[in-house]
């Protein structure tokens, strides 16, 4: 009869089935839509731009860890959704080469050289966005027409915002919460997004409350500025941002409080941008400045541990 070994160790003794590889593969599952919904309105050119985005985001992650001589991670499929969601918040026009210089900020400079998954201070998708709208900004810009809307004389047009910022008339809320309209692949429809956001918060992957406490925030601040609320929840990046990129772990807070704040201070800073600011839209921005804020946010809101007290300040010459 053979003998086995007793492995002995630390509470808790918990076996999950959920692991990094199985949250990343549930965001790519609810970003299908997103994705089916850019093939329609688009044509083939939006998989093809989001397919070149993922093997590039995936090829640094290998080449950076192998460099570094650090574990390679890339079947966790982090690598894998970063590249999906960094091509959504692209026009589908936009060279290929410039989406490559925009995985390399992503993967390399945002997230690798913080010390890898879990070390980055702000999403690298949304970092690698407002620098690629800094660098490369007339491409960034420029956002093609559904196919079905373009003709010889016009391929391009101004987004639902672009022509709220200049007075001019928009689509209707049904087009744009159906996705019949040009933007960034990821932008044009609200319903595939809710489907995607239904299905994480389903899959227990993310909490509803950022999503919820920056949308409601978008349409109130709307409404007290004599604006169309739905209009400025569906236009735009708020459902995508909101949902996909405001509630990453590593970069928004850990407590109930915390994303309350979290949420609030991204749709504030969306609509302060959108209503104030020279650029049409600010959900990167506003993302990105509450990705900074995160530490604080989370040392503000942490409770305090039962029975032990709260540290007081040293007063005069004391230690």
């Amino acid at each position: 009869m053979n003998k086995q070994n007793l492995i002995v160790s630390s509470a808790p003794h918990v076996v999950s089935p959920v692991n990094t590889s199985r949250i990343m593969l549930d965001v790519i599952i609810a970003l299908v839509p997103a994705m089916a919904m850019a093939a329609y309105v688009f044509g083939i050119r939006a998989l093809l731009l989001t397919a070149v985005c993922v093997v590039a985001c995936v090829f640094f992650e290998y080449a950076t860890e192998k460099i570094l001589k650090r574990p390679v991670t890339i079947s966790d499929l982090s690598a894998a959704v970063t590249g999906v969601i960094l091509s959504l918040n692209l026009p589908a026009t936009l060279p290929p080469w410039m989406a490559v210089v925009g995985c390399f900020i992503a993967i390399v400079l945002v997230k690798q050289l913080f010390g890898g998954m879990g070390q980055n201070f702000a999403n690298p998708a949304i970092t690698a966005r407002v620098a690629m709208f800094i660098g490369f900004a007339t491409a960034m810009t420029s956002f093609p027409l559904p196919v079905a809307q373009q003709t010889a004389d016009a391929i391009t047009g101004p987004t639902p915002l672009a022509l709220f910022a200049k007075g001019l008339d928009v689509p209707s809320n049904a087009e744009m919460f159906l996705g019949t309209i040009g933007g960034s692949m990821g932008e044009v429809s609200a319903l595939a997004l809710l489907i995607g956001g239904v299905y994480l918060v389903y899959r227990k992957v993310i909490e509803p409350t950022i999503p919820v406490c920056f949308i409601a925030t978008v349409a109130v601040m709307a409404i007290l500025t004599g604006n169309d609320p739905i209009f400025h929840v569906c236009a735009g990046g708020v459902m995508l941002g909101s949902i996909f990129m405001a509630t990453d772990y590593v970069t928004s807070p850990i407590t109930r409080k915390g994303k309350v704040i979290f949420g609030i201070g991204c749709g504030l800073l969306t609509m302060i941008i959108r209503l104030y600011a020279s650029y049409p839209e600010g959900v990167s921005f506003a993302i990105l400045i509450m990705n900074i804020l995160t530490p604080h946010i989370d040392s503000l809101t942490i409770p305090a541990l039962n029975g032990v007290p709260k540290e007081k300040k040293a007063k005069g010459g004391d230690k």
